[in-house]
């Protein structure tokens, strides 16, 4: 029965210890966060984030894939690797929020971080300034209120949702949290995620409020998002 108790315990526990073994080493952490955005990057392409030869890149790859942490995409003759889950990205997010901020040695790397920090994709849904913005919006515009875990949608908020092209009760059915807080690691406050975060800003994104920056988990508010986001949220950004 001791034997039995044992094996079972053992099961139950986390390796904790090799999670963040994998993530702890700073190669494969710049390849982590270069991946947060849920975006595939090519081996090479990771190399160069990685500041790394592309042999040495390939053994960290073959490790994070090993570890579950990231998925191969084969296209052509590169292969693509992208984030295995959502919740892998929360963990290093939660991490970013007790690490000391890395040493700035240019002004290319200042300009980066301002960016990164001001607004940007954690996996799938919006985050930094101006996400923590517009997720105040939302609770003071009576769109969302807030719960223990979260957020929830307000019967005001349905209406608004559905006149951007949101079904939330669909939402809310899909196999992930709904609408969680997300504690943003820039600005020491949270963000909306969840299946509605990331519903809402692709939905920016396909409206071109937002836009992508290239070879950056940065985005930018464009003209027309800052317009949008003023007249309908009274966020100025």
């Amino acid at each position: 029965m001791a034997i039995q108790i044992a094996e079972r315990t053992q099961l139950a526990d986390a390796d904790v210890a090799a999670a963040a073994a994998l993530i702890a080493d700073p190669t494969r952490a710049r390849m982590l966060l270069a991946l947060s955005d849920g975006r595939a990057l090519p081996a090479g392409e990771l190399a160069r984030l990685g500041k790394v030869a592309p042999s040495t890149a390939s053994a960290h790859l073959t490790r994070l894939v090993g570890a579950g942490f990231l998925r191969v995409e084969p296209c052509r003759r590169h292969r693509y690797y992208r984030l295995t889950s959502p919740e892998l990205m929360r963990a290093i997010e939660a991490l970013a929020v007790v690490a000391p901020r890395a040493p700035v040695r240019s002004l290319r790397e200042y300009d980066t971080a301002n960016a990164i920090c001001y607004a940007r994709t954690c996996y799938d849904h919006l985050a930094g300034a101006v996400a923590v913005q517009v997720t105040d919006a939302y609770v003071a515009r009576g769109i969302l209120g807030e719960v223990d875990d979260g957020y929830e949608v307000t019967a005001d908020g349905a209406v608004w949702l559905a006149d951007l092209g949101l079904d939330p009760d669909a939402l809310a059915r899909r196999r992930r949290q709904f609408a969680p807080a997300c504690l943003d690691w820039s600005e020491r406050r949270h963000h909306l995620a969840g299946s509605l975060g990331a519903a809402l800003t692709q939905r920016y994104l396909d409206l071109g409020w937002v836009a992508r920056t290239p070879a950056s988990r940065a985005v930018t508010v464009t003209a027309v998002g800052r317009q949008e986001l003023g007249d309908r949220l009274g966020v100025e950004v």
